[in-house]
């Protein structure tokens, strides 16, 4: 089992020089989509959560006034 565990870090140490790391420009860019998609994300989910608060509290005060008669 350690020669395993050695072979793998050996092996992740072989690949580090292959990495190609992104410039300066690619990383703002990336990270600038990234923040919009969370953005997008979060208005969405807001929204979604909004209509399921919205829906039951329909439902409750429905069924309320069912109760009441």
């Amino acid at each position: 089992m350690f020669n395993k565990i050695k072979n793998y870090i050996k092996g992740a140490f072989e690949e580090l020089p292959k990495v190609v790391w992104p410039t300066k420009n690619q990383a703002i860019r990336i990270t600038i989509i990234v923040l919009i998609f969370c953005l997008v994300t979060a208005i969405f989910l807001a929204a979604v959560d909004y209509a399921f608060t919205q829906g039951y509290t329909y439902l409750l005060q429905l069924a309320g006034s069912f109760k009441a008669q």
